[in-house]
């Protein structure tokens, strides 16, 4: 009986390996922050009567976020205006006397001044007692709330921070002796190790003072409009930022090459024959795109698998028993 002769193994994706000119950059961990943000606070005392907005609510300019009770102010309000009243009365009664000449000018600069005094005054109330209602000075998107409904206010008191999604930028804290090598970088770019996303940053802005207890700069770096459209980069997200310095030659090969065994890391390489073999390598740090540096292990010209789990399926096959 004949013979099935077996299968022949699956093509293998390979690449051959070679040096690449890629830029020489200065890393460095930042943090994202919106360029738009604001921290919404009390200014009259009163009880919360309604808060109308939740974290990850969108906001237009000018909606009405949160209501509160400012009774008082409005009782403040009414005496002020009060007071104003009389002082306008007295001023015109006392206008008619110097007239008469039945009292000095210095009664009529006093009268005077109380008017104004309570003129100011009325004003004063009037602005408190439109505080009562909190509104969105930009459109945008609520990072927290703050308070709850039934709670007091008082001056001061965070209500509700807010920020504009569509505008952000990394803020990373340099050394005070990287900072000459941080301010001659022309480019930036911007990695965020979560989701393996690169950006290039669209300005690099070095703040003007260093912290005399960390003795760093914090430096800014700016992203493209609309970068952060898709709402995959927010506020607080842990980042990294690379500043350009130069450019060299590296080795470097695709992270998904790439196999991992504990602290073990190695490619399989194809040789000659066509079979892969693996081989333990020395990685360096990840380049923007998601390449890989090879420090040791492998040289320029060789060939890799670019499916690692092929490729061992295929080195156990042709490995000799």
């Amino acid at each position: 009986m004949a013979q099935t002769a077996p299968a022949a193994a699956p093509a293998l994706a390979t690449m051959t390996v070679e040096l690449r000119e890629v830029a020489q950059t200065y890393p460095a961990e930042a943090v994202v922050e919106a360029v738009k943000q604001a921290t919404l606070a009390a200014q009259v005392t009163g009880r919360i009567l309604e808060a109308r907005v939740d974290a990850g609510d969108r906001v237009k300019a000018g909606e009405v976020l949160m209501r509160i009770d400012a009774r008082e102010a409005a009782e403040g309000l009414a005496a002020a205006r009060a007071q104003l009243g009389n002082a306008k009365a007295n001023l015109e009664r006392v206008k008619n006397l110097v007239a008469q000449k039945f009292v000095s000018q210095a009664a009529l600069d006093k009268a005077e001044a109380d008017y104004k005094t309570a003129a100011a005054n009325a004003a004063q109330a009037g602005a408190t007692s439109g505080h009562a209602l909190i509104v969105a000075p930009f459109a945008g998107v609520v990072a927290q709330r703050l308070a709850e409904a039934g709670e007091m206010a008082n001056p001061g008191r965070p209500l509700i921070t807010l920020f504009e999604p569509g505008d952000m930028r990394v803020v990373a804290s340099i050394p005070q002796y990287q900072l000459a090598t941080v301010r001659q970088a022309q480019q930036g770019r911007i990695e965020f190790p979560g989701s393996g996303q690169w950006l290039e940053a669209s300005r690099i802005e070095v703040l003007p003072t260093v912290d005399a207890g960390s003795h760093t700069a914090r430096v800014r770096l700016y992203l493209a409009e609309g970068a952060a459209a898709d709402g995959g980069i927010v506020p607080g997200l842990f980042a990294r930022a690379h500043f350009v310095t130069g450019s060299a030659r590296k080795l470097l090969v695709p992270a998904a090459a790439v196999v991992r065994r504990g602290e073990l890391t190695a490619l399989y390489v194809v040789t000659p024959q066509g079979q892969p073999r693996l081989r333990q390598v020395r990685l360096g740090e990840v380049q923007a795109g998601g390449d890989i540096e090879v420090l040791a292990g492998l040289s320029p010209g060789e060939k890799i698998a670019l499916d690692p789990l092929k490729a061992g399926f295929q080195a156990a096959r042709t490995q000799p028993r």
